[in-house]
C-alpha cells in the first residue's frame, strides 16, 4: 500500500499543539477562592480581635504587593515610592471624614483621587526607565510628604486624629475594619487577574518577557503601563485608606514611610515575581516570620534580611514560582500555554467554527498507533 493511502491515518495519529489558559481546569481554584473569602468573612466571629487585627495588616500587605507585582512583575516598572499613593489615600480619608463623609464610604473617593492624580504624574515618570523612573517615584513620594507636612489643618508633621468612628464600639468597629480590609485586598487580585485576563495583559506579558520586542510588532507599550500605573495607585490608596481606617491616626511620617516599599518588594520577591499567587504567598511568609521574630528586636530584620538572600540565591523565582515550575499549578491562569495532545486532528471549515479548532480523532480498527512502526517499514 502506498504512503499516500495511508496519510490520513498517520495524520491522524500526530499529535497537535493546543494552546490554552492552563493545562488542567481552573474552575475548582475559583470554587477553593470563594470558599476561602467566605470562610475569611466568618473570622470575625469566631476569633480574637488580636488576630483579626494581624489579619487586616495580612490584608494591607497582600493588596500593596499586587499592586508593586503588577508594576514590576508585568510593566518592568521597578517603583520605590508607591508610599505616595498609600499617603495620598489616608490622607484623602481624612479630609473627607473632617468633611463629615464616613470613613470607609471614603475609602472609595481615596482610590478615585488618587487614579486622577496617578493619570497626569504618569505622563512625566513613564519617560523614564530603569533607575531614573525608580529614583523620580521617590522624589514624589517625597514631595507630596513635604507638601502635607505644610497644612496646619492635617496636623503638620504630628499627624491628625480620623474623626467619624468615635460612635462605633471597638469590636463592632474591628470587624467593620476587618471587612473593608479583605474587600479592598479581593478586589485589588480580582481587578489585576481581570486586567491580565484581557487583551492589555497580553501587550503586559510581551512586555515582561521582552519589552523591544513588544514594541516592534506595534503593541502600545505606553499606554498599558499607564493602565498599571493607574492602577496600581488606586490599590495602594485603597491600602492607605486602610492604614488610616485600623490605626484612628494619619501621621505623615508613617504613612509616607519607605518602609511600606520596602514590605512590598520583600513579599513579591519572596513569593514570586510575575505571578499573582507570588504577592500572597510572600505576604503570608513576611506576616509569620514578623509575628514570630517580633520579639527580638533587630534580629528580626536581621532574619528577613537571610530569608530574602536565601530565596534569592537559591530560588529565583520564589516560592511560587519554583513550585509552578515542577508542578503545573495555576490558580490564576492569566497566560498561555502550548502543548501537545496526541490523537487530537485539526477541524477545518464549518466544524472549526462550530466546534473548535481540534477535536479527538476517530481510529480504524487497522489504523497505526502513534508509537508503533508504520507499514511502510519507517
Amino acid at each position: 500500500m502506498s504512503d499516500l493511502a495511508l496519510r490520513p491515518e498517520r495524520v491522524a495519529a500526530e499529535p497537535v499543539f493546543v494552546v490554552s489558559r492552563s493545562r488542567r481546569p481552573a474552575s475548582w481554584a475559583g470554587v477553593l477562592g470563594i470558599v476561602l473569602v467566605v470562610l475569611l468573612a466568618v473570622m470575625p466571629y469566631v476569633v480574637y480581635q488580636s488576630l483579626t487585627s494581624t489579619l487586616v495588616n495580612f490584608f494591607i500587605l497582600v493588596t500593596i504587593a499586587t499592586m508593586w507585582n503588577a508594576l514590576a512583575g508585568y510593566a518592568g516598572l521597578v517603583s520605590v515610592g508607591q508610599q505616595a499613593y498609600i499617603g495620598v489615600g489616608a490622607y484623602a480619608v481624612l479630609i473627607a471624614a473632617q468633611h463629615g463623609i464616613e470613613p470607609f464610604v471614603a475609602i472609595f473617593i481615596a482610590v478615585g483621587v488618587s487614579v486622577v492624580l496617578a493619570y497626569p504624574v504618569s505622563f512625566l515618570v513613564l519617560r523614564l526607565a530603569g533607575a531614573y523612573f525608580a529614583v523620580a517615584t521617590w522624589v514624589l513620594a517625597v514631595v507630596a510628604y513635604l507638601l502635607v507636612l505644610r497644612y496646619p489643618s492635617l496636623g503638620g508633621g504630628t499627624g491628625a486624629p480620623l474623626p467619624g468612628l468615635g460612635n462605633i464600639g471597638a469590636t463592632l468597629l474591628g470587624a467593620y475594619t476587618y471587612w473593608a480590609a479583605l474587600a479592598v485586598a479581593v478586589l485589588a487580585i480580582v481587578a489585576v487577574y481581570l486586567l491580565l485576563r484581557s487583551r492589555l495583559g497580553l501587550v503586559l506579558t510581551a512586555v515582561r518577557d521582552n519589552e523591544v520586542g513588544a514594541r516592534s510588532i506595534g503593541s502600545r507599550v505606553t499606554g498599558a503601563k499607564r493602565m498599571v500605573y493607574m492602577l496600581a495607585a488606586g490599590g495602594c490608596a485603597g491600602a492607605g485608606a486602610m492604614i488610616a481606617i485600623s490605626q484612628l491616626n494619619v501621621q505623615p511620617g508613617n504613612v509616607f514611610n519607605v518602609q511600606w516599599t520596602a514590605y512590598m518588594i520583600f513579599a513579591v520577591l519572596i513569593g514570586g515575581l510575575g505571578t499573582i499567587e507570588g504577592p500572597i504567598v510572600g505576604s503570608i511568609v513576611f506576616i509569620v516570620l514578623q509575628q514570630t521574630l517580633a520579639q527580638y528586636n533587630a534580629w528580626y530584620l536581621i532574619i528577613l534580611g537571610a530569608v530574602a538572600m536565601a530565596i534569592a540565591i537559591w530560588a529565583r523565582r520564589g516560592l511560587w514560582g519554583t513550585l509552578v515550575s515542577k508542578v503545573p499549578i495555576h490558580l490564576f491562569p492569566v497566560g498561555y500555554y502550548v502543548h501537545a495532545e496526541p490523537g487530537v486532528t485539526e477541524r477545518r471549515g464549518l466544524a472549526r467554527l462550530l466546534f473548535g479548532p481540534a477535536r479527538r480523532a476517530k481510529r480504524h480498527p487497522t489504523a497505526p498507533t502513534p508509537s508503533g512502526p508504520t507499514p511502510s517499514g519507517r
